[in-house]
C-alpha cells in the first residue's frame, strides 16, 4: 500500500517544468503536493519551503541543497531530481543520514545528444558569428570546419556520450573516448576506442564533454588541458559548467589557440553580464536547455513522479544513494 499523510515539496519550479504536467496529478493520490513557481532567494527561504517535506522533488538542478541546509530538514527522507545530475545535493551527507536520492538516468539521452550535435555544427559553421556579422552589415567570409572524416573525442562514456557517438558517426566522424573507468565491453557498446585524456585532447577536432560533476571531474578541463587541444579544434559542453574552466576556455578562443566552443551549462546559472564566454565571438551559447523539448519535459516529469511513487510504495528506484 502507498504511504499516506506525506508531503511532497517542489521548491522552485522556475522556469516552469512540472507545473501543469499531467504526471503531477498522479502524485495527489499518494501525498500532499506543494509546488512553488518561483526561485528561493536565500537558504532560509529554501528551509521554510521544505521544512515539512518528507519528499523533495527538485525540478531545477541550479537550486542547491548543501549539508547545512539539509540539516534543517529533519523530516526529509527522499529526494529526486528531474534529470540526470545529482550535484545539487550533498550526497555524502544524504548517505550519512539515510536520505534516499534518485535521478532519471538516460531518459533524455538522445535529446541532449541532439542538442550537443547542434552546438557542434553551429560552432563548426560559425553560425552565431556569421549571423551577427550580417546583422551588423558586414559580409565576412571565413573558412568553416568540415567535420566529415574528423575525430570527435568524447569525455565520458554514459548514455548521452553513446548517443553523441552515434550521431557523430552518422555525419562521417571518427569517435574516440575517455572515461574514468574504461572497459572493453563499454568500448564495444559505444563503438569507440578508449584513449588517455591527453591523447584525446591532442588528437580530437571536437572535444565533447559528457561526464557527471563529481570532485574527480570538477575542473577536469582546465588551462593545461585546453592548451593541449588543436588550434582548429572546438569544445562542446552539455555536462556541467564546473567541469570546464571557462576563463581558460575564453582566453584560448580569444587568443586563437582553439577555434571556438558550444556551451549549454555554467557553474552559476543564470550567468551574469561578466561571464568570460560572453567576450568571445566564436561561441554558441544556450541557457542549460539541452533537454528542454516537449518530449524531454514529459519524459523527465514522468520519471521524477515515477521515482516518488516508487518510494511511497516502498520500492525506491534509480537510487544514487
Amino acid at each position: 500500500m502507498p504511504k499516506t499523510n506525506v508531503k511532497v515539496v517542489i521548491p522552485a519550479d522556475h522556469p516552469p517544468q512540472l507545473q501543469g504536467s499531467p504526471h503531477l496529478s498522479r502524485l495527489k493520490e499518494y501525498a500532499e503536493v506543494e509546488l512553488y513557481s518561483d526561485r528561493p532567494l536565500s537558504d532560509e527561504e529554501k528551509v521554510r519551503r521544505a521544512r515539512d517535506a518528507e519528499v523533495l522533488l527538485n525540478s531545477r538542478g541550479n537550486v542547491r541543497w548543501p549539508a547545512d541546509v539539509l540539516k534543517q530538514l529533519p523530516k526529509l527522507k527522499m529526494i529526486t531530481t528531474c534529470g540526470i545530475g545529482t550535484d545539487a545535493f550533498d550526497l555524502e551527507y544524504c548517505q550519512q543520514r539515510g536520505i534516499i536520492v534518485c535521478n532519471i538516468p538516460g531518459a533524455t539521452a538522445g535529446i541532449v545528444a541532439e542538442h550537443s550535435l547542434a552546438l557542434m555544427l553551429a560552432v563548426a559553421r560559425q553560425a552565431w558569428f556569421q549571423t551577427n556579422e550580417l546583422k551588423a552589415g558586414r559580409w565576412t567570409v571565413r573558412p568553416n570546419l568540415y567535420l566529415r572524416g574528423r575525430t570527435i573525442g568524447l569525455v565520458g562514456a554514459g548514455s548521452i556520450a553513446v548517443e553523441k557517438a552515434r550521431l557523430a558517426r552518422a555525419i562521417g566522424m571518427h569517435a574516440i573516448a575517455w572515461t574514468f573507468h574504461p572497459t572493453e565491453l563499454r568500448a564495444r557498446e559505444m563503438g569507440v576506442h578508449f584513449v588517455s585524456l591527453e591523447e584525446l585532447l591532442k588528437t580530437s577536432d571536437v572535444v565533447s564533454v559528457h561526464v557527471k560533476l563529481t570532485e574527480q571531474s570538477r575542473g577536469l578541463i582546465g588551462k593545461k588541458e585546453i592548451a593541449m587541444m588543436k588550434p582548429n579544434a572546438i569544445l562542446v559542453n552539455t555536462a556541467r559548467g564546473a567541469v570546464v574552466d571557462y576563463q581558460a576556455l575564453a582566453d584560448a578562443i580569444n587568443e586563437g589557440r582553439i577555434a571556438g566552443a558550444g556551451v549549454d551549462v555554467y557553474e552559476v546559472e543564470p550567468i551574469d553580464d561578466n561571464h568570460p564566454l560572453l567576450s568571445c565571438s566564436q561561441v554558441v551559447l544556450t541557457p542549460h536547455n539541452a533537454d528542454d523539448t516537449v518530449e524531454g519535459r514529459d519524459l523527465l516529469n514522468q520519471g521524477a513522479v515515477d521515482n516518488v511513487i516508487a518510494y511511497l510504495e516502498g520500492r525506491p528506484r534509480n537510487r544514487v544513494v
